[in-house]
Parts: structure tokens; sequence; C-alpha cells
């Protein structure tokens, strides 16, 4: 009984750990400049123009979830992009994206903002730039 208690509280403290360096990393993030590229996204980051970017893939269970308000979003704000890391890999390296969903607010040609995993309707729409 001992042993399996002790077990559960390694995995506990485990996912305690990886959400703390999960957070560190996304603090790490935020401040990059962004470095050139192509397209139209890229040509309105080097503007300096403030942009909301949303990262998916179409198999992620927590996208599933948010795409329908990011695409909401999109619908009233030209500022917002959705990027599905399956086409546009490049980008997604670009930004160092390690995981979905992510979310990131993009101004003045660097990283505003960068938040990685699921969040709530309520708090996506209070990122609207």
């Amino acid at each position: 009984m001992n042993t399996l208690i002790l077990i559960v509280l390694v995995f506990i403290g485990f996912l305690a750990l990886m959400r703390v360096l999960v957070w560190i990393s996304g603090k790490l993030k935020t401040g990059k400049s962004i470095p050139p590229f192509s397209g139209e996204l890229g040509t309105r980051i080097q503007k300096g123009e403030k942009l909301l970017l949303y990262f998916y893939t179409p198999s992620c269970g927590a996208c599933k979830a948010m795409t329908p308000v990011v695409d909401e979003m999109m619908r009233k704000n030209n500022h917002v992009y959705k990027i599905n890391l399956m086409k546009n890999n490049d980008i997604g390296k670009i930004f160092g994206i390690m995981g979905t969903p992510a979310t990131i607010i993009v101004n003045k040609s660097k990283i505003d903002q960068y938040i990685l995993g699921a969040r709530s309707r309520k708090f996506l729409l209070g990122l609207i730039v």
C-alpha cells in the first residue's frame, strides 16, 4: 500500500514539475525578436503590428475545443491568425512551438506573450488585440 501511495505522489510531482517547466519555457520566449520570414504574416510582424497567433494541430484534443473560439475571433478581428502546424511546421519552428495548442501575442516584432495549453473562451476573448 505504501509503495502505491509513493508511486502516485511521484507521478503527481512529475506532472507538477512538467507544468512548471512549460511555464518557464514560455517566460523565456517572451521578449525574443522574431526573425524575418516571407508571406503576409511575416510582413505584418516585421511592420511591428500587434497580432495573436494560434498554433494548433487537427489531431489535438484541446485544440478541438479552442479552435471554434479562435475561428470566431478571426471573423471579428483581422489581427488573429490560426496556424495549422501540420501544414506550416516551418512557422512553428520560427516561434519554437513544442506543443499545441500554443497562443502567442506578437507586438513590435517580438513575442509579447507565450501561452501553452488549453484556455477558456473568456481568457481567449480577453486576448483580442
